[in-house]
């Protein structure tokens, strides 16, 4: 496994070292040694998956308030994704910044995503599939999110919208005093 620099402190693509045969390929994706030696969060008390079945879906910008802040690390196992992140720690060089990648299926990338990054996707292909590993339980009261279309964030969605929860439809636009 290889862990890519992104410009944004603690943020990681890792690339996953993929032994290829007729089969297709076999890929480890965590190895708590692996990890460690990456300087990276071991502790991944939960996991979850999200199945999308029409491109275009947006999901997101997600995270969880301090204390409760959570380390990720998503790999989409089905289709493709645009996976991206903002910078919300208003103390970083990177505040307020976004970061995207594409992950999909057979690229082998998955992306380490710090506490205080808002976090979300876009499909970009019909029946995605996403995994997550996140350091924290779920905390109810401490999830939160931003506007996905915030113009401060300067997201790029690479297609119209399809699908969009009002909940995500909802989240608040990012103020000038915001806190994580």
């Amino acid at each position: 496994m290889k862990r890519v620099e992104t410009g944004f402190d603690g943020l990681y693509v890792l690339e996953l070292d993929l032994k290829r045969d007729e089969r297709g390929y076999f890929a480890r994706t965590f190895c708590q040694d692996t990890f460690l030696s990456l300087g990276l969060e071991t502790n991944f008390p939960q996991s979850g998956t999200a199945w999308n079945p029409k491109a275009g879906t947006v999901r997101g910008m997600h995270f969880q308030r301090l204390p409760h802040g959570e380390t990720k690390l998503i790999r989409c196992t089905r289709g493709a994704i645009l996976d991206v992140v903002v910078d919300l720690r208003p103390q970083s060089k990177t505040f307020l910044k976004s970061f995207s990648i594409e992950l999909n299926s057979k690229n082998g990338k998955q992306l380490y995503v710090p506490p205080c990054f808002a976090h979300g996707y876009q499909t970009l292909k019909d029946d995605t599939e996403v995994l997550y590993l996140m350091s924290t339980v779920y905390i109810p009261d401490a999830a939160t999110g931003v506007r996905w279309s915030d113009p401060s964030l300067n997201v790029v969605w690479p297609q119209d919208i399809s699908v969009i929860s009002g909940r995500d439809q909802d989240w608040p636009f990012i103020e000038p005093e915001f806190q994580p």
